[in-house]
């Protein structure tokens, strides 16, 4: 295909499916559960307002949100998830009042037939959809109403400090009085309410719920549907149509030919004063890489001695809530750092010569990246011991969205930083483009990319702090799929071409259409592959649809990743000059292999409906999360870190021992962190899932279990060795660029 009708293409796919995505964005704003202007009993008497949940999804977020449990599914795997336990516990209590009324007993002392009547009779109930969208009004018996105070008293002792639930506490890693007031506690159970009436209510005109019938729990009618079923069916035949024509397309592509440069093109290439400038992001990079992999190993820890760190009381301190969000958080920014950071090196290096006051702007970035990372996290710390108020929280504290965690001052801070670097970008690479040279298409392409990076995180203030949840939860994703997970994807394909090009690996023109076409699969499945987040988050049955389909089509490149990997390691034995490129290009291959398992074989997994239904919010989720973000991305920064310190240390031996031997722990530990700890207890919840509910999964009497401790203490072995090759990679870059060097006349 030539390289105009693959331009014409990308055009394409990216203009239609972002027309669809913004399409049913907006159905999602109108079909989203609604927040009730008053929920009341049957009297007429006001309960509590729609203000009231609001500021309950508020407070839920000032103490971590998603970071402490689920809702809907999303967020952390310690904690319940907060509705489907809210609807277990409302379930029982009315079973059980039913039960005393009816025959005298507790329900759990009935016949079968007996169950079943009430069982039908509670599915009734609480199916039936008594919201007034003309009054704004939703009205709950006052047997409903006496569930919620039953739930009320039980998450008022959990979250603050009833010593009868000292054990249960401890088991979901909460601290004592993590919510300080009963003021606020009221209104996040109000909050847990609204969330879980979505999840039970069968949307207007339909049988099936606002979260279309998630979470899985009989005893409630919360069954698959036949739609979950078809659209499974359906994302399987599309995952293996797509997989025919790109073995098709493959097998009629011709071989891309590797070329062989007798000496190394970057041997000689001028390092300017700001891409030397670049050198600091990667010190810190690699702090940040430790304290998070720290971070990760206290969170860890909360699963089995949630009251603290082995024997240590440190929740009153730094509580999961927090670790958590800081290890997720740093996670992003490492690896976003890292791959700035080689932008801003590649830049300049096309013309050996910096545009004017660049490295007065790659050293303001780095302060600013500087004070936004220290910034937030301060403002997590004082979001979650509640020493903010709920609008100080939500501007400088803690959003309590997953991923997207600080507060909206850092994100804008954030957002004005990654346009500041698509300026570093664009001002040395545009004079070059204008010249009409062969790498001009790359070099678009480079650019569009650097744009996506830039722009596509600005979605993350396109919710407020009193949106819907369904609503947050959409534009939430275009931050975690489509800038994470997609143009991230983008800028990488981009970025190893490039450098194989400049090595005089590769030729211009076939790596720009390799490029191209690549980024048009990619992006065929990736764009509207973000709804398969969304299923059940409140959004409408055509969401699932789309969802299905093309999140199948999201693996289908990664059937070819071998080719991949083995054309990378052909090249890097083609020449012999390239033994000094072997780990970078070596961290390359990796990727391919996490991208083959973490992105496409873990990914799959979760990805169909019906498999999705029972797995979202299960440790089957941080299998995917893991094995992709540092396995691909993670591994790809590292990956970018050593291509850019090869060409600044170019004349500069290598200790190749240490650097082989972080190679290999990072992969290793993080294998044996995935199949002997994360992957065994993920599918033990699915069983418990599809027999008894998304409840018992989640439940401290599962999660606590000797065998299901047994693999959780099992993480210890790779959590360990991963930890020791971040050390010693952190070893490897000191020792490159601090490390004062000996001269060669000095004897050790």
């Amino acid at each position: 295909m030539s390289q105009k009708k693959l331009w014409i293409a990308l055009t394409a796919v990216i203009v239609l499916s972002f027309a669809v995505l913004l399409y049913y964005g907006n159905q999602i704003y109108q079909q989203a559960p609604p927040v009730p202007a008053e929920v009341v009993d049957d009297t007429g008497t006001v309960l509590f307002t729609g203000g009231d949940i609001k500021d309950g999804q508020n407070i839920w977020q000032s103490i971590g949100g998603q970071e402490i449990g689920t809702v809907w599914g999303h967020g952390a795997y310690v904690a319940p998830d907060w509705t489907a336990d809210y609807l277990h516990r409302e379930a029982q209590f009315l079973l059980n009042k039913w039960s005393q009324e009816t025959h005298g007993t507790a329900f759990d002392q009935l016949t079968r037939e007996q169950k079943a009547t009430l069982e039908s009779r509670l599915q009734t109930f609480l199916r039936e959809n008594t919201y007034n969208a003309s009054s704004g009004r939703l009205v709950i018996s006052r047997e409903r109403y006496e569930a919620f105070l039953d739930n009320k008293a039980h998450y008022t002792g959990l979250f603050m400090n009833d010593p009868t639930l000292d054990e249960l506490r401890n088991a979901y890693a909460i601290a004592k009085n993590t919510i300080k007031t009963e003021e606020r506690m009221d209104k996040m159970v109000q909050f847990f309410f609204w969330a879980s009436w979505a999840c039970v209510t069968n949307r207007p005109g339909q049988d099936i719920t606002y979260t279309h019938n998630w979470p899985p729990d009989e005893q409630i009618g919360n069954v698959p549907t036949s739609d979950l079923i078809l659209w499974t069916g359906f994302s399987i035949i599309m995952l293996l149509f797509g997989i025919g024509i790109m073995i098709f397309v493959h097998a009629r592509t011709r071989a891309e030919e590797i070329l062989r440069p007798l000496d190394d093109p970057l041997m000689n290439q001028v390092v300017t004063p700001s891409m030397w400038a670049v050198k600091k992001y990667f010190w810190v990079v690699n702090l940040l890489i430790l304290a998070q992999v720290l971070l990760g190993v206290i969170t860890a820890h909360y699963g089995v001695e949630g009251g603290g760190f082995y024997g240590i009381d440190i929740t009153g301190i730094i509580p999961y809530s927090i670790t958590r969000t800081w290890h997720v958080q740093l996670a992003i920014f490492w690896i976003a750092t890292a791959w700035l950071a080689t932008g801003l090196y590649i830049a300049p290096s096309l013309s050996g010569r910096d545009p004017k006051y660049q490295k007065l702007g790659v050293n303001i970035l780095f302060i600013a990246l500087i004070i936004v990372v220290g910034g937030s996290l301060i403002g997590q710390w004082f979001g979650v011991m509640q020493r903010l108020n709920l609008v100080n929280n939500f501007w400088v504290g803690h959003q309590g969205y997953e991923y997207v965690d600080l507060g909206r001052f850092w994100q804008w801070l954030l957002v004005v930083g990654l346009f500041l670097w698509l300026s570093l970008m664009i001002r040395p690479i545009l004079p070059i483009i204008k010249k009409g040279t062969s790498e001009k298409g790359l070099l678009i392409l480079f650019l569009i990319s650097c744009a996506a990076i830039a722009l596509f995180y600005a979605a993350g203030l396109m919710w407020g702090r009193t949106s819907n949840l369904a609503v947050a939860e959409y534009w939430r994703w275009w931050v975690v799929h489509l800038w994470v997970e997609g143009f991230f994807e983008v800028f990488a394909t981009v970025v190893a071409a490039f450098l194989f090009t400049r090595m005089g690996l590769l030729g211009i023109r076939s790596a720009t259409n390799n490029v191209l076409f690549a980024t048009v699969i990619f992006l065929t499945g990736g764009i509207l592959g973000t709804f398969h987040h969304l299923y059940f988050t409140g959004t409408p049955t055509a969401v699932m649809a789309l969802g299905a389909t093309f999140s199948a089509l999201e693996v289908v490149p990664l059937v070819l990743i071998g080719f991949e990997a083995y054309h990378n390691y052909r090249m890097s034995k083609s020449t012999e000059w390239l033994e000094d490129y072997k780990w970078p290009i070596y961290f390359l291959l990796s990727v391919s292999f996490w991208n083959f398992l973490g992105a496409g074989i873990f990914g799959f997994i979760i990805n169909p409906p019906i498999a999705l239904f029972y797995m979202q919010g299960l440790n089957t989720t941080p299998v995917h999360g893991h094995a992709a973000l540092f396995g691909v991305y993670g591994m790809l920064g590292i990956g970018l870190i050593l291509f850019v310190l090869r060409s600044m240390y170019r004349k500069q031996r290598w200790n190749n021992r240490l650097i082989s031997f972080t190679f290999w722990t990072l992969n290793i530990g993080l294998l044996l962190m995935v199949v002997l700890s994360l992957l065994p207890v993920g599918l033990m919840q699915t069983v418990a899932s599809v027999k008894e509910g998304m409840w018992y999964a989640r439940s401290a009497e599962f999660m606590q279990q000797p065998l299901v401790d047994f693999f959780k203490w099992l993480r210890v072995i790779g959590d360990t060795i991963f930890a020791i090759g971040t050390l010693t990679l952190f070893w490897f870059v000191y020792q490159l660029t601090i490390k004062k060097k000996k001269k060669p006349t000095e004897k050790p």
